[in-house]
């Protein structure tokens, strides 16, 4: 069988493999160094060879993958210590001081934070009615729950009110949460 070098099939066909060959080509030099940006270099003076950029995205992804896994098992452990800690303070009648109340003005709002355990399930809603008494517009309210203690954030506005006045307002939402607080934990 013989190769027929100067037929045109043969060249198109060539031309094609070549075209092919150079995309191909120019699309792993583009993954390439998009995966050289993702990876931080400590010396960035030097120029590095692909094969070495390939070794330290994969060192760098290792190192990644074992801080993940490290801080899993912190989380793992700071999270079945403090429930430890719930089920040893239940065992010997020590519980945290709750609830507490901590208000904090940030210009025209307010930031609310309630510590409650779980079993103090009105605490919050009789907060919420004391702020909405006072004429306070609620933004967002949120809580998690830890152990046997409820964390609650409460974001809320004090109206469009003349600077004398808010200063009156706040004032007067703080003294009746806290005293509202001080009753609930006597």
């Amino acid at each position: 069988m013989e190769i027929n070098n100067n037929n045109p099939n043969n060249f198109s066909s060539r031309t094609d493999r070549k075209l092919i060959e150079r995309n191909r080509r120019n699309q792993m030099k583009a993954l390439y160094s998009e995966l050289n940006s993702l990876v931080p270099h400590y010396n960035s003076r030097e120029s590095i060879s692909l094969p070495d950029q390939l070794g330290e995205a994969a060192n760098y992804i290792k190192r990644l993958q074992t801080n993940l896994e490290r801080m899993k098992q912190r989380k793992d452990s700071l999270i079945s210590g403090g429930q430890s800690m719930n089920i040893a303070s239940s065992r010997t009648g020590f519980s945290p001081k709750v609830p507490q109340i901590q208000i904090h003005e940030m210009g025209s709002s307010l930031v609310i934070g309630l510590t409650t355990d779980t079993h103090s399930r009105f605490i919050f809603n009789d907060t919420i009615r004391i702020l909405h008494e006072e004429g306070a517009d609620i933004v967002n309210a949120s809580f998690s729950v830890v152990g046997n203690t409820a964390f609650h954030t409460i974001h809320l506005t004090v109206g469009e009110l003349t600077p004398d006045y808010h200063g009156v307002a706040v004032t007067r939402i703080a003294e009746r949460l806290n005293k509202f607080i001080y009753d609930a934990h006597a």
